[in-house]
């Protein structure tokens, strides 16, 4: 390396009056294997440059060549790839990133810690060294760091070694070697007389400095003299300095007493200060006022401001219990006796509480009834309108207790448990009788008919009532225990309901075979609608009722937030937010939806009671409650999904689809047992004509619903069903041809789907045309038949030679298909005689078709373009077989024309 490395000096660098300092073998990572030499070089003149070149060696192997070069200056970092292992790989930073690979470690950590050393001389930029040890990144000397930075400076060496061993000149030493060398005009033509001449002077000088300092010799015998006169001052000064520090150390002591006699005051003070916070701590969060003690013990909670105070006195109570002591006032007997206190006083209130909320449900209850709020008390007189009771003046006395409910919610949960028993039951008593009644009027309306001998119920059930209040107390209750004997009411229910006269026919009339004649009547359209108005009131009065009782609920027992759980006491009868090991908590909406599913837990069997009412009178009414329920169950997800009344009227309608869906298999079952008179004709069936009304009557219904894809689904059961059994009646009908069965019915349905547009039944509808267009083909091909019969066995005589390979024009050489032949066959077939075939063939027609469906003179057209189609073909036969014989038929197309006309005007 060091021949490579005068020769780059010699051939490359010294012309271009540079220095070579470092040099690395590299060549790029990832590619071939080609060599260079990285080269770190200093300019020899001043401004010194420092330069990093690329070597390359020629193609031809004998000399070296300058590739490129990067100024230091632009070199922004230097890469190692590790410092901790050895590894060959760097990476130099300018415009872009060099990837190189040295030779070997130790030439890459040369150049690199030469890099970094002419980094730390010349450039104030420095370049940032990463994974690079830091035993190559030395410091330079001390005393090349004096050097100012701005100056330039040469490198005197051609190697490290003389890069670390020079060192410039200043400025002052400049100008004294040019002064020097300007006075002595030889300096550079004769060096050593020059160096001659500056030994001379400097002996001449170091002379003069010795004559100097032995001349100074009394000089330094005063300064020694003055030397000991100072040390002996210094001696006076250290005893004056003892004595005094003799006397400082007693008042240094009587200072230490003063300053622990100041600390242990100070420590008072400040024991005082935390006890005085600690005494006004316990004061104003531990203590309850007089007004508040009197209005838990004997505060008025029938009076608005006495429920006020109330509510403020159990709120400050239950802040006094909650606050957090600090360790040790749990100790203290005056803490005790406040807690003591706190417990009687919560007892005390709860019991008063709970009481007196008892005894609201009962009164308020029964003043419920007294006011007159019973509707079910005469079910006759409320026949006429289907409404039911509101509750929200029940609803508006109790919801002024909400927040002492709150309060008892969070110190006695067994309290608070036990009076949402006691309300959910007095409710459920309340809502399942005025729901029984308002479910018996809404049968009464939908059956048509009335309910008598109700009679007066109201003593009963206010008796039944009171009953139920006296039962639902433990003993001990509040004020109405003590009564002998037990009171007893009856209610009454309405009795199954059988639907006669009207009721009976639709029930019958409510199968697609029948609605040929059910669609007629307005009775039955007057009743369906009747039977929707009354079923979407029941579901619109249901509604708003649950909602209130679930809002009320949510409101007066503080469930609409996330659960409290119920403080406990510890021995020492301190609140702890804790609860006991094993307790089960319900969310909130756990809680709401069992209540309010004991509340009204009639609604949905009531609700499936008046549904399976409505289908046994209609089985068509399915359709209307499947389009209300869904409507209504929409609604109430959009309220609450998780709602009671989201989950039951979800619940009632699996049943009404149920029912639906029995109602769409009953029809389908229906047609499958229809039967045809063997005798009579066919005609249009029962059950197409009983679709079509099924399906105007569902598009009126289903118009804009929720359900849609339902009626979708039944719509392509109800067509296959329809098209399977069309096939199987013209299979087995024996008065009228299969395709006059066919034709009719399913143009029918053609028509019928074509008119009412119903989108899920296009490939049926362009499949019911297919069948009409196939079977009216075939009716009339067969029908028609071949009315000229011997010119037609003629001429497929004549088509069978030329299919055997008979020229057409040799046709008439045959003996048997000569032209007497076909003159004697046309002779039989004049005018007269076909138009009275084709007479007999209308009659023939009209007896198999229906009048309700129109198809004669359709059929009779297609006819008549099947008979010209045969006349056409048995002229081109003859043209091409008969050339130039002059033979025609007897009778023209214009002829046959003017018979079908007549034909058919005749009729």
């Amino acid at each position: 390396m060091t021949a490579i490395k005068h020769a780059l000096q010699r051939d490359i660098f010294t012309p271009n009056d540079e220095r070579l300092l470092s040099i690395v073998n590299v060549c790029k990572a990832g590619k071939k294997k080609k060599n260079c030499f990285l080269c770190a070089t200093v300019t020899t003149e001043r401004p010194v440059q420092v330069r990093v070149v690329k070597v390359k060696k020629s193609d031809k192997g004998d000399f070296y060549k300058r590739q490129m070069a990067w100024e230091l200056r632009d070199l922004a970092e230097v890469d190692a790839k590790d410092a901790s292992k050895e590894n060959p790989e760097f990476d130099l930073h300018f415009e872009k990133v060099y990837r190189w690979v040295a030779s070997s470690t130790a030439e890459k950590n040369s150049f690199i810690s030469c890099i970094w050393k002419l980094n730390q001389r010349y450039l104030r930029k420095k370049v940032e060294f990463v994974n690079v040890s830091s035993q190559l990144l030395e410091e330079l000397p001390k005393a090349e760091e004096s050097v100012p930075s701005g100056e330039s400076q040469s490198v005197a060496g051609g190697d490290e070694d003389a890069l670390d061993d020079y060192q410039e000149l200043n400025a002052r030493e400049e100008q004294d070697i040019e002064g020097m060398m300007e006075v002595c005009e030889y300096a550079i033509s004769n060096a050593e007389a020059f160096a001659e001449k500056l030994s001379r002077e400097l002996q001449v000088l170091d002379g003069a400095n010795i004559q100097s300092i032995m001349a100074s010799e009394k000089q330094v015998n005063i300064l020694m003299q003055l030397l000991d006169e100072a040390l002996s001052e210094v001696d006076t000064i250290e005893g004056k300095l003892s004595s005094y520090e003799e006397m400082l150390q007693s008042v240094k002591e009587q200072m230490d007493q003063i300053s622990q006699s100041n600390r242990l005051i100070q420590i008072s003070n400040t024991n005082n200060g935390k006890l005085l916070d600690e005494i006004q701590f316990l004061v104003n969060y531990m203590d309850l006022s007089k007004g508040h003690i009197r209005a838990l013990q004997d505060g008025d909670l029938s009076s608005p401001k006495g429920i006020e105070a109330c509510i403020n006195a159990s709120e400050a109570l239950l802040q006094c219990m909650n606050v957090a002591l600090r360790p040790g006032h749990e100790k203290l007997m005056a803490v005790k006796q406040q807690q003591h206190l706190f417990t009687e006083l919560r007892d005390t209130f709860a019991r008063r509480l709970t009481n007196h909320l008892n005894n609201v449900f009962v009164h308020q209850l029964i003043l419920y009834y007294l006011s007159g709020h019973d509707q079910s008390s005469t079910l006759s007189q409320h026949t006429a309108e289907l409404t039911l009771p509101k509750h929200s003046p029940l609803h508006r006395d109790l919801l002024r207790y909400a927040k002492l409910m709150e309060w008892l919610k969070n110190t006695q949960r067994e309290k608070y448990d036990g009076l949402s028993r006691t309300y959910v039951d007095y409710m459920t008593r309340l809502y399942e009788r005025e729901i029984k009644d308002f479910f018996e009027v809404a049968k009464i309306k939908m059956a048509g008919t009335t309910k008598e001998g109700k009679g007066n119920k109201f003593g009963k059930t206010l008796a039944l009532w009171l009953e139920r209040a006296f039962n639902c107390f433990p003993s001990g209750g509040p004020g109405l225990h003590g009564s002998s004997g037990k009171l007893t009411g009856s209610t009454s229910s309405l009795n199954k309901l059988t639907v006669q006269g009207s009721s009976s026919r639709r029930s019958q009339s409510s199968s697609l075979l029948d609605m040929g004649n059910m669609s007629a009547s307005d009775l039955d359209v007057a009743d369906r609608t009747k039977f929707d108005k009354i079923f979407e009131q029941v579901l619109s009065e249901l509604e708003p009722l649950c909602l209130a009782e679930q809002d009320f609920i949510s409101k007066f027992f503080k469930l609409q937030q996330h659960p409290t759980l119920g403080e406990v006491e510890s021995d020492g009868g301190v609140p702890s937010r804790q609860p006991p090991p094993g307790e089960h908590r319900h969310s909130m909406k756990d809680m709401v939806r069992l209540m309010m599913n004991k509340i009204f837990q009639s609604i949905e069997t009531e609700l499936n009671s008046l549904i399976a009412l409505g289908d046994k009178i209609d089985s068509f009414h399915s359709l209307y409650m499947l389009v209300k329920m869904s409507h209504h169950v929409w609604t109430a997800q959009n309220v609450d999904p998780a709602s009671y009344l989201s989950t039951t009227l979800g619940n009632v309608l699996v049943t009404v689809k149920r029912n639906f869906d029995k109602c769409i298999s009953g029809q389908i079952r229906q047609m499958e047992e229809v039967k045809i008179s063997k005798k009579s004709k066919v005609g249009i069936l029962p059950f197409v004509t009983g679709f079509e009304e099924f399906a105007e009557l569902a598009e009126t219904i289903f118009r804009n619903a929720e359900r849609r894809g339902d009626l979708d689904k039944a719509y392509v059961k109800l067509i296959r069903a329809v098209f399977m059994n069309v096939e199987k009646v013209a299979n087995e009908s024996q008065k009228t041809p299969r395709d006059v069965v066919m034709m009719e019915n399913f143009h029918h349905i053609f028509s019928t789907q074509s008119r009412l547009k119903i989108s899920c039944l296009e490939t049926e509808r362009r499949e019911a045309k297919h069948k009409y267009t196939d079977h009216l083909q075939s009716y009339v091909i067969n029908s028609l038949g071949q009315p000229l019969e011997k010119l037609n066995h003629f001429f497929e005589g004549v088509e069978a030679r030329v299919a055997q390979g008979v020229r057409e024009e040799e046709v008439s050489y045959q003996l048997a298909f000569n032209k007497q032949e076909l003159r004697k066959v046309i002779k039989e077939y004049p005018g007269k005689e076909v138009k009275k075939g084709l007479d007999n063939l209308y009659k023939k027609v009209d007896k198999h078709l229906c009048e309700e469906e129109s198809l004669l003179q359709v059929v009779w057209h297609s006819m008549q373009d099947e008979f010209i189609r045969q006349y056409k073909h048995f002229e081109g036969l003859i043209g091409r077989c008969y050339p130039g014989s002059g033979i025609t038929m007897e009778f023209t197309i214009g002829d046959m024309l003017e018979y079908f006309s007549s034909i058919a005007q005749s009729h």
